[in-house]
């Protein structure tokens, strides 16, 4: 006997009930930000705007030589996210780091480092201010960023490679610390 096939429809644009421009502006945000550690790509980048936008966080920080948007391949795939998150640009990272700490903000690296805590291990209690640094495609986090840290955040991994890329990892990590900060927020 055959099984009748569900059918689905792909959901038009229209019909996603996504926040306009403006109404993302006056949503409250998700108390995370995102530091970018001398990331080169300008795709990662645009890709960490995206995925920000899409979780409703709070900012980015570009760090050192990390490109800033209006830039065309930030825009090739961020699509508009680089014009409603918040962004800013800080030459020094360690500055950037400052500036969160000095802010309440828990600042993690991620990164694979003694003593890091598993991503599935991390506990975190709902809407605390958190700041989650990313680093360069090929060095990762700088040494000095790591120790200013509360600690490192990493990814569990189970094939042979040692890394993820940096909007690959952004994706994973902001998703888990979302649903961690709002426990079962629903749109």
């Amino acid at each position: 006997m055959r099984e009748k096939q569900r059918t689905m429809r792909k959901l038009k644009i229209t019909e996603l009930n996504r926040l306009t421009p403006d109404e993302f502006q006056h949503e409250t945000k998700t108390p995370l930000v995102v530091v970018l550690d001398h990331v080169r790509s300008l795709h990662n980048v645009g890709s960490v705007f995206r995925t920000g936008d899409a979780f409703l966080i709070e900012a980015i920080y570009l760090c050192g030589i990390t490109s800033t948007p209006p830039h065309p391949e930030i825009h090739k795939t961020a699509l508009g996210a680089e014009d409603t998150v918040q962004w800013t640009y800080f030459e020094d990272t360690c500055k950037a780091v400052e500036h969160l700490k000095a802010d309440g903000y828990k600042v993690y690296a991620v990164e694979q480092a003694e003593g890091s805590t598993m991503l599935s291990d991390l506990t975190l209690k709902a809407n605390q201010k958190i700041a989650i640094v990313f680093g360069n495609e090929v060095k990762g986090v700088q040494q000095k960023i790591i120790n200013q840290c509360d600690g490192c955040i990493e990814i569990p991994q189970f094939g042979t490679k040692h890394s993820l890329n940096v909007s690959v990892a952004g994706g994973i990590v902001i998703w888990e610390i979302f649903k961690k900060l709002h426990h079962g927020l629903e749109r």
